[in-house]
């Protein structure tokens, strides 16, 4: 949990910094190996490696690439991009989750937010 948490700071930090490669790159692989340590290295695999998310990996692993290469602003909008595809399975569940908690979900309800909030948590399909 820790190289992953350190992944998503030093990834924060590296566009806080306006697109810090280093930063990035630092962020990048601390991310991805972190979460191999969390759900184990075949589990990793056959995550990113699954017929249907092989756009979202393409984009994914090739934002990190474009990244390292030196180009951090197009990089981590592949990389975000490919995040949304791989994970937006979980996004409902998050948004449940979310809801529960009694700052969080008051903040939720509110009028702007709850449209995009509802089409997040009801849909599987954000494309």
């Amino acid at each position: 949990m820790g190289l992953t948490g350190f992944g998503v700071f030093f990834l924060v930090f590296g566009m806080m910094l306006f697109f810090d490669t280093a930063l990035l790159a630092i962020g990048n692989i601390l991310f991805v190996s972190g979460l191999s340590f969390v759900i184990g290295l075949e589990r990793t695999f056959r995550f990113f490696f699954q017929r249907h998310k092989a756009k979202a990996t393409g984009f994914f692993l090739g934002g990190v690439f474009v990244v390292l290469i030196g180009w951090p602003v197009i990089g981590v909008l592949f990389e975000i991009y490919g995040f949304f595809l791989l994970f937006r399975g979980f996004f409902p569940v998050a948004v449940g989750f979310i809801r529960r908690i009694p700052v969080l979900g008051s903040l939720l309800s509110l009028p702007g937010i709850r449209t995009l909030v509802d089409k997040i948590g009801e849909s599987n399909n954000m494309v």
